[in-house]
């Protein structure tokens, strides 16, 4: 998955009927083995899990993959269109970031769903060209539950590759007005072992003539999952684990390159950020540990 936001768009968006989009559900049991190895590999300050504990906020990532046979992938070793995500023109999927409510604990060792419905694909025009926005809602429960304990919504953008000679725009500058920090540096082993914790094929993270030759990134591309983990859990050390989570991926990270999770805690709230070594910003986020004034429809 990628991990920058496109341009604003201009043209009237074409939304496709919700209803005729399908669900997907998945349904596994959630052993302390993925947790515990992702532990490893950020390298955390937290005691090793073990069945009946809570698994942290945004970890359900590391579970309800879906493995697809090779033929039904596309070239950029994406899950190709057409499936379960409808069909669209442009080639180049692009994780442009979500919001999350974290309503009740997923323990590992239980049994668990995860319930996925595509809720828009809409097309338009930005100044790169044709792109197409589709958005999830995926609902993770604990099996037989009657209420999720995730409500997550997710978004995508679909373009076409990048020209070789095509402009770069110039990145915003992130804050410096932090009150909480912590440096980190993705090397090409983290990558890999988060592409495999995910099951993640897209090439830009392990194919580096692939990220450079084809969709123009300066190297590997650090996965945007990841950057929003170790956003939780700077927000995780302030106050423990937060409620409701958004994020919004804004500039790629390279690997080997050195960024800083940055936090700006106010009452029951926090933005976060990373900041890239060139000061851009690569991610801005917000974390709230009370859902009282959240009116994101992932709360309701």
């Amino acid at each position: 998955m990628h991990e920058s936001t496109p341009p604003e768009h201009s043209a009237p968006a074409h939304p496709a009927p919700a209803q005729s989009a399908p669900t997907r559900l998945l349904a596994e049991t959630l052993d302390p083995w993925p947790a515990n190895a992702l532990r490893a590999t950020l390298a955390l300050e937290r005691p090793a899990f073990g069945p009946g504990d809570a698994l942290p906020p945004f970890w359900h990532w590391l579970y309800f993959r879906e493995a697809l046979a090779p033929e039904r992938l596309g070239p950029d070793g994406h899950p190709a269109t057409g499936g379960f995500i409808p069909a669209v023109a442009q080639p180049r999927r692009m994780w442009a970031g979500g919001r999350l409510g974290f309503l009740a604990p997923l323990r590992l060792g239980q049994a668990a769903e995860h319930r996925a419905r595509v809720t828009e694909v809409r097309e338009t025009r930005g100044r790169s060209g044709a792109l197409s926005f589709v958005s999830l809602r995926n609902e993770i429960r604990a099996l037989g539950a009657d209420t999720p304990a995730i409500i997550e919504e997710q978004d995508l953008v679909y373009r076409n590759d990048p020209p070789p000679d095509a402009p770069q725009r110039a990145p915003e500058q992130a804050p410096r007005d932090e009150t909480h920090t912590k440096a980190w540096c993705f090397d090409t082993t983290a990558l890999f072992r988060y592409s495999a914790l995910t099951f993640n094929g897209h090439r830009i993270h392990y194919d580096a003539d692939y990220a450079r030759d084809v969709e123009g990134y300066a190297g590997l591309v650090v996965h945007g999952p990841l950057l929003a983990t170790v956003l939780l859990e700077l927000a995780h050390e302030i106050a423990g684990p937060p409620a409701y989570f958004s994020f919004r991926a804004r500039s790629p990270v390279i690997a080997d390159e050195a960024v800083t999770a940055c936090a700006r805690a106010d009452e029951d709230k926090a933005a976060l950020w990373i900041r890239a070594s060139d000061g851009r910003l690569a991610m801005q986020a917000e974390a709230k540990w009370s859902r009282d004034g959240c009116s994101a429809p992932v709360l309701g």
